[in-house]
């Protein structure tokens, strides 16, 4: 029996988020110490197997309460199930003819839940992998993110922007402009212009989450996107800032100015604050963060940080800082087998 399996790495915003849903520009980064991966193989029906994240059976009331304030009340089931159907509607308009033959699916995820690592689209990109290769069907890696975009947005009603596809298609590091002079339409989805950026000219980075402190998308970008729409003159300035310090931000990884880069990574946060009222256990992790001499802002809506730092000695205290608050820290592994700056994937200190 045939079995295919599809991954699609969780990922972090480096800078300019969340200006990439307000027609703005960012650098993002994949991280592959945390996967999604789907496992198809053909079957005599069409099948979507529950995982162990879809839990329906709990201890207590007490435990059943801290599963759904941590995941909410959906699991990745609707996320197979969607990309599914957006996978045969993408066929149904393109005229692709499809096999009949049926199949098994089953996904897994390692990516922390709603804490800004972009997990369920990490789902859906794994499933949509599975299914082009199941189906001996090619969908061009420009328009892929967009497809995915439109299924979650459309048939799921999440808002967000389009780094978080973007960099889980094309992986390593990336530029992106969603600037609407850079939008072309293809296959009648809107696309931007991405450059991939050498990852082995980035500084070194830390990762930092904790799923004591998740918060969804949805309670971010909802708010956020209405006042942008009423055109709110403070929104509308702080997106210009962020695409601004991105462009800026690629020069410094460019010419390797560490310093410099870390510096907009500060302003990035500091400018977020400044249109958004955040959660005080999100403002303590970037504030313990920066304590210790690193740079930090959030990689997603909250709940994970990302930043850069000078040394060893710096990056081990801020992994002692931030146990004390009960998070996690990595070096996120950006290429296959080796992080930014020859760092390994796993640091023995901070298992």
């Amino acid at each position: 029996m045939r079995i295919i399996r599809s991954q699609a790495f969780a990922r972090a915003g480096l800078i300019g988020n969340p200006s990439d849903g307000y027609h703005g520009k960012t650098i993002s980064i994949i991280v592959r110490n945390y996967r999604a991966q789907t496992t198809l193989y053909e079957w005599d029906r069409i099948e979507i197997v529950n995982s162990r994240n879809d839990e329906s059976s709990f201890r207590s009331l007490e435990e059943f309460s801290e599963d759904v304030r941590r995941h909410g009340y959906y699991g990745g089931i609707r996320l197979v199930k969607a990309a599914i159907h957006g996978f045969v509607e993408y066929c149904r308009k393109k005229a692709i003819a499809l096999h009949d033959r049926n199949f098994s699916i089953r996904y897994e995820s390692t990516i922390p839940r709603q804490v800004g690592l972009a997990g369920s689209s990490a789902i859906i990109v794994a499933t949509f992998r599975a299914l082009m290769e199941f189906y001996g069907v090619t969908i061009s890696q420009n328009v892929l993110p967009s497809l995915v975009l439109s299924i979650e947005r459309d048939r799921l009603g999440i808002q967000a922007g389009l780094q978080d596809r973007v960099i889980q298609v094309y992986e390593g590091a990336v530029f992106m402009d969603f600037s609407k002079e850079s939008e072309e339409i293809v296959d009648g989805f809107v696309c931007g212009r991405y450059v991939p950026i050498n990852p082995a000219k980035l500084p070194p980075l830390y990762l930092a989450h904790s799923a004591q402190y998740s918060e969804p998308t949805e309670v971010f970008h909802n708010n956020l996107r209405f006042r942008f729409d009423q055109g709110e003159p403070e929104v509308v300035n702080a997106m210009r800032i962020l695409t601004d310090i991105t462009v800026e931000a690629g020069e410094a990884i460019e010419r390797g100015d560490t310093k410099r880069l870390g510096e907009l990574l500060d302003r990035n946060f500091d400018t977020r604050r400044s249109i958004c009222r955040l959660p005080k256990e999100h403002i303590e992790m970037v504030e313990t963060a920066r304590g210790v001499g690193a740079s930090a802002k959030f990689s997603g809506s909250g709940g994970a940080i990302i930043g850069t730092y000078d040394d060893e000695t710096v990056y081990k205290k801020l992994v002692e800082e931030m146990k004390k608050i009960g998070c996690t820290v990595i070096k996120p592994l950006v290429c296959p087998d080796v992080c930014p700056a020859g760092v390994p994937d796993r640091d023995p200190e901070n298992n």
